[in-house]
């Protein structure tokens, strides 16, 4: 059994984890489409699937890019929970 400061650690860990592991997708993703807008703006090509598959190939890419840190991130965060689950 775990006391309400461990609980309290382990979701505060969860949440940093949790924050840290979606930041890239969502910078590219809002990147692409800040992108993707000015350009609409500027041709006035006002079409919403014109804007989606650019953005899903640059989050699709980046998650390729950066699998190896999530997972290794994931897997770390997986350890210390564990770690903190059996101590008394």
């Amino acid at each position: 059994m775990i006391d309400a400061s461990t609980a309290v650690d382990l979701c505060r860990q969860t949440l940093i984890s949790a924050v840290i592991i979606a930041a890239p997708l969502l910078l590219v993703g809002m990147a692409a489409g800040l992108a993707i807008g000015l350009l609409q703006a500027l041709t006035q090509v006002q079409d919403q699937t014109v804007a989606f598959v650019p953005k899903l190939l640059s989050m699709a890419a980046i998650m390729i890019a950066c699998m190896p840190w999530l997972i290794n991130r994931m897997v770390e965060f997986t350890r210390v929970v564990f770690e903190n689950a059996g101590s008394p």
